[in-house]
């Protein structure tokens, strides 16, 4: 979270953490969210926060990724991710 396009070993601009939000009340809660991880713990949040524009989908292989897998994609599952690479 703290590094700037970093994940664990995966480094690169494809990893670099984002908020994009479509209308200033969703920026404005990003902001705030990202202060509040700063005050937690006093590190810098390395995430940047943009004007949601132009999405581009993910090549098929990347969809559903964890699922293809075998591993769990539920909101606050503690499994391990494992990679395949």
């Amino acid at each position: 979270m703290y590094k700037l396009n970093q994940v664990g070993n995966d480094r690169g601009t494809q990893y670099r953490h984002g908020i994009y939000y479509h209308n200033e009340n969703q920026k404005e809660i990003a902001f705030e969210l990202l202060e509040k991880l700063k005050t937690n713990d006093d590190k810098e949040v390395m995430t940047e926060v943009n004007r949601a524009t132009q999405f581009y989908m993910a090549e098929d292989y990347h969809q559903q990724y964890l699922l293809k897998g075998g591993q769990s994609a539920k909101k606050g599952s503690t499994d391990t991710i494992r990679c395949y690479g």
